[in-house]
């Protein structure tokens, strides 16, 4: 590309732009749903049979508005793309991961379609929430990895089973995400009065939500015990985890708020924000527990004692 060089700084700043992005427009889809608006324009890739873009209505330029947000987006992970190219020294795991960005933009475009054809259909709402949270996942995979040195000695920061701890708690709040979505599928906020609900009880959903939860906050508890009697591990995980201790509390204090107080959409939008936020931190949370490339100096830090030399 020319003589366009990038440093892994700035390469890495571009990477992080990404997840904002990413994060952002999960932000931004929940507003339509919240303002009914997720029918503003019922057509697709057209607002309407008739026009490409109508801002006729305060519906359709919300949803116009989500669109073009996309369109940021989609720049927003082809220069992760494009700066993985440059970026010098070129790294090819960062470049397949910047690809499966792009890759899942346009699996959120082709889905968002569908999810309009189908008037909102709560199945393809969830699929679109869920590939949401899979992006997001690959871009902290992407900010991690491209912060990671190009060279050094690459070494396990926990013992195998603190990692396999980690996991664990990462796949119950995957759990926890996912039956959130169900909660969503059939409570009011469907992004139009006449979608279709779950044909579940909303009560139900919220329970099962919150048995969820709860199970994924008890496990993290017994991962920061078990860690009390690991110094040198607990200093590698602090900082995710009590950030990770800290956003389910407020998450769990919220949905309980919101269910007790008639789901108002302003609270709905701070849970779904505080989801990706939930989201995000967990994955990084589980990436720190994973082999990582250190450079001599860092590895002249306090490590594990269980810490162990990876083959590069």
């Amino acid at each position: 590309m020319g003589g366009v060089r990038l440093s892994p700084a700035r390469y890495r700043t571009i990477t992080l732009l990404a997840l904002v992005a990413l994060g952002a427009i999960i932000v931004t889809g929940a507003a339509v749903r919240l303002t009914d608006s997720g029918l503003g324009c019922r057509d697709w890739p057209q607002c309407s049979a008739s026009k490409f873009i109508d801002v006729s209505s305060s519906h359709a330029a919300i949803e116009q508005l989500n669109r073009l947000f996309t369109g940021i987006v989609s720049v927003a992970v082809i220069l992760a793309v494009l700066g993985s190219l440059v970026r010098v020294p070129r790294r090819r795991d960062l470049t397949w991961l910047a690809v499966g960005l792009v890759a899942g933009v346009l699996a959120q475009i082709v889905l968002g379609g569908i999810t309009v054809l189908v008037d909102l259909n709560p199945i393809a709402v969830q699929g679109h929430m869920l590939v949401s949270l899979a992006l997001v996942a690959t871009a902290v995979t992407l900010v991690q990895r491209a912060g990671e040195p190009d060279d050094g000695a690459r070494i396990r920061p926990v013992s195998p089973e603190i990692s396999r701890h980690a996991v664990g708690v990462a796949v119950l709040t995957a759990v926890a995400l996912v039956t959130g979505t169900v909660v969503t599928g059939a409570g009011p906020h469907a992004g139009d009065q006449d979608a279709k609900r779950l044909d579940i009880a909303i009560e139900t959903a919220a329970r099962i939500h919150g048995i969820a939860v709860l199970t994924a906050i008890a496990a993290m508890v017994v991962l920061a015990v078990r860690l009390r009697r690991r110094p040198a591990e607990r200093r590698e995980l602090a900082e995710w985890l009590s950030a990770w201790i800290f956003v389910a509390l407020l998450q769990g204090s919220i949905g309980y708020i919101q269910y007790f107080s008639d789901v108002p959409p302003l609270l709905v939008g701070i849970h779904v924000a505080g989801a990706t936020i939930l989201w995000a931190t967990t994955v990084a949370l589980v990436l720190r527990t994973r082999p990582m490339r250190r450079q001599e100096a860092q590895l002249r830090a306090p490590l594990p004692a269980t810490a162990l030399a990876v083959p590069t």
